[in-house]
């Protein structure tokens, strides 16, 4: 069964990638969504076996994979809890993702490709959490990263998604550059990458309380490092990688730009594959991370900083999919902010209910953006609800998830985002101390700027009049003729997505819906039912999270508060007074500016990196190679040769009486040579 679930996907994609000109679009179509569709069903029967049951860890072995000295690595599946929750999330979505872009991408000539596309990006995620070690979660990790690029980058005529996907996967370079230093760096301590490995010997690793710092056991970037401190820096390199694939502060920049990939591609990216990769790298190596409490505080305190400036930039946004963009990218923070606090169910919990939420907004916006003929800019449409009610109550599902509606202490009344979200503001309460009040106002203001542009993008898009849309400047793959109507003409034949495209929605907004009450006590509610649900798959901090069950109430009911007054903003400024919002703008035109621009982070990298990159290329190009090697040394020498070459063939006039001119000049040289030095006396 296991198998099956992991290798349908790659079966799939290689059946849809290299026989999709044989077997046609829509068999490419069906052989790929009928296989996920089983692996995923396979992956809810797993779920409940191994999550529900009494069985431990599963390990499957595949194959023998490298055998080189001491270095020995099995390729072979780790089924535990947390695979197991991975496996739905992954295999659910996607899957769900397959069955919507039937109807998505019905006129795109390019099918079988994309298809083929989907199918790899899944199978990679498939891979990275079934790993047993370290270089098995590269392969995974390294394979989303192509897979996006491939994807992002799948209108490969359109400059801007080639852009984007260079993009991706360029910055995602730097975050692996660290995740392959932390791998080395595990490597060098423990002697192997096997997870089981990592984990014995990091109990056993740290010197005891009180003792004097041990001898240097690593030297990292010629830092000579202790136990205690080389532990520090591998966790921290380890989360280098996670900031780049879940798109973190200073390594975020990747993942707005990513919606130039279709719709449902970046549903799957945003809720199921790639930005959650780093999520459960840092829950997998739970046991390493609580060793270092300065990793854990780092990681804290990036994810309340992520959380509150994606947010911030939510706020002013205009294109419908960049809106929910910003939001997935918050929403990791607060994933984030659970991991550092040692909350690791609550962080994993939030995981899984926003792939259902954020899969939903996602596909919800395409259906949107399916009605108006692909216009994405939210300023342009209004009034929808009554064109597309479907779509509208399925985005109205998933917006009142994300804004974690619901009541306060109870453990059923709620979206899945309210269980989730609020369990992970009052376990960064529960922390204390500056950085967790630090990391608790910075969710909670989040919670209400999350409130406040998801209201706005309900506004904008469904309620209110229509807005005559200007000509469709967001291309579809297709580029058909009907995307380009006159003005008005987007709205008056907005039309209700098919079946296909609907389906899968309705799926996501149950998940939405009843995600978080069903699984509360499972992920967070009682120690008791955390441990034996993880099994000992992540590590279950009991003080955190009993301590987070008896916080105040009005931190309790902060998260609540924030969400209705980010509601009221909303309502207020785009259902009641339409004309704050620009008046608010225009007053404030430098904040305006600085939100709108993402806080200038795409120029003040173009300044550091990218200008002196290109100064120092253009200078190595024009001054180094077409001057010196070119023109100097290669074009130099040629020329030399040439005048040493034309001079001597003047000396080959073709005439008998200068050669032997030349001879008697050779021997009168040769006679007076050898009476100097002596040798005919």
């Amino acid at each position: 069964m296991y198998q099956a679930i992991v290798f349908l996907p790659l079966i799939g994609a290689l059946i849809a990638g290299f026989g999709g000109r044989a077997i046609g679009a829509k068999a490419s179509e069906y052989v790929t969504t009928m296989f996920l569709i089983v692996a995923a069903l396979l992956s809810w029967v797993a779920f409940f076996t191994i999550a529900m049951g009494e069985a431990e860890t599963v390990r499957i072995p595949l194959m023998r994979w490298i055998d080189s000295g001491s270095f020995s690595v099995d390729w072979s599946l780790r089924i535990d809890t947390l695979t197991a929750v991975m496996l739905v999330v992954v295999n659910t979505v996607s899957c769900l993702v397959h069955v919507y872009s039937i109807g998505y991408m019905h006129h795109d000539p390019h099918r079988p490709r994309f298809f083929a596309y989907l199918s790899l990006f899944t199978f990679a995620m498939l891979m990275l959490v079934t790993s047993d070690n370290l270089l098995q979660m590269f392969f995974g990790w390294e394979g989303v990263g192509l897979a996006s690029y491939l994807l992002i980058g799948f209108w490969y005529k359109k400059p801007s998604a080639n852009a984007a996907a260079m993009k991706a996967f360029i910055v995602n370079r730097v975050g692996d550059f660290g995740f392959l230093l932390g791998v080395f760096g595990l490597f060098v301590l423990f002697g192997s990458i096997s997870l089981d490995a990592i984990f014995a010997g990091a109990r056993d690793f740290l010197p005891v309380e009180g003792a004097e710092a041990g001898e240097t056991v690593i030297t990292l970037f010629g830092m000579q490092l202790d136990k205690a401190h080389a532990l520090t820096a591998v966790c921290l390199l380890l989360f280098m990688g996670a900031m780049g694939k879940s798109a973190q502060f200073l390594l975020h920049t990747w993942l707005p730009d990513a919606m130039e990939g279709p719709t449902p591609v970046s549903a799957l990216i945003h809720a199921a594959t790639m930005v959650t990769a780093g999520v459960f790298m840092v829950a997998r190596l739970s046991p390493l991370f609580e060793t270092s409490p300065t990793a854990m505080t780092f990681v804290l305190v990036i994810g309340a900083i992520t959380a509150f400036f994606a947010a911030t930039v939510g706020l002013v946004q205009n294109d419908i999919k960049r809106v929910i963009a910003y939001s997935t990218c918050s929403q990791l923070g607060y994933m984030f902010v659970a991991l550092g606090a040692g909350a690791y169910s609550a962080g994993v919990f939030h995981l899984f209910t926003h792939a259902f939420f954020k899969a939903l907004l996602f596909l919800g916006a395409g259906a949107v953006i399916h009605a108006m003929h692909h216009e994405q800019d939210m300023r342009h449409m209004g009034g929808l609800r009554k064109k597309i009610p479907i779509t509208y109550a399925m985005m109205l599902i998933g917006t009142l998830a994300l804004t974690g509606v619901g009541i306060p202490g109870s453990e059923w009344l709620g979206f899945a985002g309210f269980f989730s979200k609020d369990s992970i503001i009052e376990a960064a309460y529960a922390v204390g101390g500056n950085t967790g009040m630090f990391a608790f106002w910075l969710l909670v203001i989040a919670a209400l700027f999350t409130s406040f542009y998801s209201w706005r993008l309900i506004h904008l898009t469904f309620h209110g009049t229509p807005r005559e849309p200007a000509h469709d400047h967001h291309d579809h793959a297709a580029h058909d003729d009907h995307s380009h109507d006159h003005h008005g003409a987007a709205y008056d034949n907005a039309h209700e997505a098919p079946n296909v495209m609907l389906v899968p929605l309705y799926v996501l907004g149950a998940g939405a819906v009843l995600a978080g009450a069903v699984f509360y006590g499972m992920f967070f509610h009682d120690v008791e039912h955390i441990e034996h649900f993880f099994a000992g798959s992540v590590v279950v901090n009991h003080d955190i999270i009993e301590a987070a069950h008896h916080v105040p109430l009005w931190a309790k009911w902060s998260a609540t508060v924030a969400m209705i007054i980010g509601f009221v903003a909303a309502w207020y400024m785009y259902i009641r007074r339409t004309d704050v919002p620009g008046k608010l703008a225009a007053t404030n035109p430098g904040l305006y500016k600085f939100l709108l621009n993402k806080w200038y982070f795409d120029e003040l990298y173009d300044f550091i990196f990218v200008r002196p990159a290109l100064w120092i290329g253009r200078a190595f190009w024009k001054g180094f190679d077409d001057w010196l090697v070119d023109d100097k040394i290669t074009g130099g020498l040629g020329r030399r040769v040439l005048n040493v070459t034309s001079w001597m063939s003047k000396l080959q006039s073709g005439y008998l009486y200068h050669y032997a001119f030349a001879m008697l000049i050779g021997i009168a040289a040769l006679l007076t040579w050898a009476i100097a030095a002596g040798g005919l006396i």
